[in-house]
């Protein structure tokens, strides 16, 4: 029997239409070791977008959760990155992510917004 636990995140640009967004991927129950590698990637990504109206698509349907120092380390970079974000979608398959996704609209200064349905966020995005 195989017990390895897939856990982590991945990060993309992607393209729908003529609008480009970051992708985001969590899997599994993420834990601090996770963010230290993604961490720097995110903050390299950002540094080389000249203009502050980025949109992020977070797929967190394959989501357990977080270690608390992960839960932490993922507070401390949304605030960090506050300002750079115009419109973050997250799609997600529970109700406590949705909670979740409310909870971390408080902090946002672009829009947040949750969904069940991938092809739902990304209209939401595309919208002026």
């Amino acid at each position: 029997m195989n017990t390895l636990k897939r856990h982590g995140l991945s990060i993309g640009i992607e393209r729908a239409n003529h609008e480009f967004f970051v992708s985001l991927k969590a899997i599994g129950k993420l834990t601090h070791a996770d963010y230290e590698v993604i961490t720097p990637m995110i903050d390299a990504a950002l540094a080389e977008v000249k203009a502050p109206d980025v949109k992020v698509l977070i797929d967190a349907r394959d989501m357990e959760g977080w270690e608390l120092q992960a839960a932490w380390d993922d507070f401390k970079l949304g605030l960090k990155h506050n300002n750079d974000f115009h419109k973050i979608a997250i799609v997600g398959s529970k109700k406590w992510q949705q909670m979740t996704a409310k909870m971390g609209s408080w902090f946002a200064s672009g829009e947040v917004k949750f969904f069940f349905d991938s092809d739902d966020a990304l209209s939401w995005l595309q919208e002026v």
